[in-house]
């Protein structure tokens, strides 16, 4: 995991029901590992948000939102076909 996976990890399990870090951890982790290895896919950000969207704290999702959105764009790149934003 480089600095700035690193970073936004922490940012978000800040921001996770207490109950559920470690599901979001390994979600998370899971989808930097494919998205280091040139395999996250569109099909897969479909599947994970739902997904990391029922782990936040309902009070925090705004703020969350925002910052994958500007994630998703520094990493766009990354993304075979990506049409992000």
């Amino acid at each position: 995991m480089n600095n700035g996976q690193e970073q936004f990890l922490s940012f978000i399990l800040e921001r996770v029901k207490d109950d559920k870090v470690e599901e979001a951890k390994e979600l998370l982790v899971e989808n930097f590992k494919k998205l280091t290895e040139g395999n996250f896919t569109q099909e897969d950000i479909m599947l994970f948000l739902p997904k990391m969207i029922a782990l936040l704290k309902p009070e925090k999702l705004e703020e969350v939102q925002s910052v994958v959105m500007q994630f998703a764009e520094n990493f766009s790149h990354l993304l075979p076909n990506s049409k992000l934003g």
